[in-house]
C-alpha cells in the first residue's frame, strides 16, 4: 500500500505555514491556497484551500481539498495566508479574501473536522469596511472573548498597522470598533522598503508560561524579511505593546506562528526565503526564558539551501542536506 505520508517537509513549497496540532486526530496540518502543481498536479488553480496532514511534522500527505468557493460567496481573489484554529469544539479557517473592485478583508470559515469541508460563517468579512486588510488571526482574551487580530495594509496607511476587533462568540461578525495596537515603525529593527512604506505581516499571539502575552509579527529589516515580537504590558490584547529591540529571525524568512507538539515542545514555523518559487517551511524548537523568547534549533534543515538576505545569502549551500530531522530532548 502506498505510504500516506510520502512527502518530505523539505519538498513542500509553501507560503505562510501555520501548523495546527489537532486534539481530535493527534495529527498536524498545514493549509494553503495551492501547492506546487508540478509536484501535485491534482491541485486546482482557483479560489480553494488545501491542507496537508502529518503524524510527525516531517512526513506529510499530498494536498487535500478542504474548501472550494461556493457560487454565492462574495470573494474569489487574494485567498492568502490561511490559518486554522481549534476553538470551542470546532475548526475555524481564517484568511484574507477579495473581490474585483473591493478591498481585501478577513473572515472565518468553519468545519467540524480539520480536513473540512469548511463553509463561510457569513457572506461578509469581519475586518472594518474600507480598510485594506490581511493576515487575520484569532485571540481569546482573559475574559474568554474572541478577537480578530489583523494587519492594516501599508499600501493604504504607509506605516502598516497591527489592529484588533472584537468578535461575536460564533466568530461570524465584529461587535465593536477596531483598535490600532501598534505600527511597523514602532519596532527598532523595522525598516521602510525603498522608502515606500513600512509593512506589517502575520501577527500571532502566544501566552508565555509566566503569563506574559507576546505577539510575533513580521516586517522588513536591513537583512530582508524579518520576524520579531512584542509584549503586552497589560497582559491582554489592548496593550500597550512594547517592541523587542532585536528580531527572532532575520534571514529573509518570516510570517511566523507558534504551536506545541503532542509531546509538549514549543515550536515556531515560518517560510524562508521570501521568494515565491523557493519558499520552504522552517520549524524551530523554541525556549521561553521569563518574558523572553529564544530559538533553540531549526529541525527541518531547510535553512541549509534556503537562507537568503543580506546577512546569510553567501552561506547558502545550494543543495539539500541529507541528514535526518531530529527533535532535541530539551530540558531547561
Amino acid at each position: 500500500m502506498e505510504n500516506k505520508y510520502s512527502v518530505h517537509v523539505r519538498d513542500i513549497m509553501i507560503s505562510d505555514p501555520c501548523v495546527l496540532a489537532s486534539p481530535d486526530t493527534k495529527k498536524y496540518y498545514i493549509y494553503a491556497r495551492m501547492f506546487d502543481t508540478q509536484l501535485f498536479p491534482e491541485v486546482k488553480i482557483g479560489p480553494t484551500f488545501y491542507a496537508m496532514e502529518s503524524p510527525d511534522l516531517i512526513h506529510w500527505s499530498r494536498p487535500i481539498l478542504v474548501f472550494e468557493k461556493p457560487d454565492d460567496f462574495w470573494a474569489d481573489l487574494d485567498y492568502w495566508a490561511p490559518e486554522c484554529h481549534y476553538y470551542k469544539g470546532k475548526y475555524y479557517l481564517i484568511s484574507s479574501f477579495r473581490a474585483e473592485k473591493k478591498f481585501r478583508a478577513c473572515q472565518c470559515l468553519v468545519s467540524d473536522s480539520p480536513l473540512g469541508p469548511f463553509v463561510p460563517l457569513a457572506n461578509e468579512p469581519v475586518t472594518p469596511k474600507n480598510w485594506q486588510c490581511l493576515d487575520g488571526t484569532l485571540y481569546e482574551d482573559k475574559k474568554g472573548k474572541p478577537w480578530m487580530v489583523f494587519c492594516h495594509e501599508w499600501l493604504q496607511v504607509y506605516d502598516g498597522q497591527v489592529a484588533a476587533v472584537p468578535l461575536s462568540d460564533d466568530l461570524s461578525k465584529a461587535i465593536g470598533e477596531p483598535h490600532i495596537l501598534f505600527r511597523a515603525s514602532d519596532a527598532p529593527w523595522s525598516g521602510a522598503i525603498n522608502e515606500d512604506g513600512h509593512v506589517t505581516d502575520g501577527p500571532w499571539l502566544h501566552r508565555m508560561k509566566n503569563g506574559t502575552l507576546i505577539m510575533l509579527w513580521s516586517s522588513f529589516s536591513y537583512a530582508g524579511y524579518t520576524v520579531g515580537y512584542a509584549k503586552s504590558l497589560s497582559g491582554d490584547i489592548l496593550g500597550p505593546w512594547e517592541q523587542m529591540e532585536k528580531p527572532l529571525w532575520a534571514l529573509d524568512g518570516a510570517h511566523a506562528m507558534m504551536f506545541k507538539t503532542f509531546e509538549g515542545r514549543l515550536m515556531m514555523s515560518l517560510h524562508c526565503p521570501n521568494v515565491h518559487q523557493k519558499k520552504r517551511m522552517h520549524l524551530f524548537e523554541m525556549q521561553e526564558d521569563g518574558d523572553k523568547l529564544h530559538v533553540v534549533n531549526e529541525i527541518t534543515g531547510n535553512w541549509y539551501n534556503c537562507v537568503s538576505g543580506k546577512i546569510a545569502e553567501r552561506f547558502n549551500y545550494g543543495v539539500q542536506t541529507d541528514e535526518e530531522a531530529v527533535f532535541t530532548d530539551m530540558t531547561f
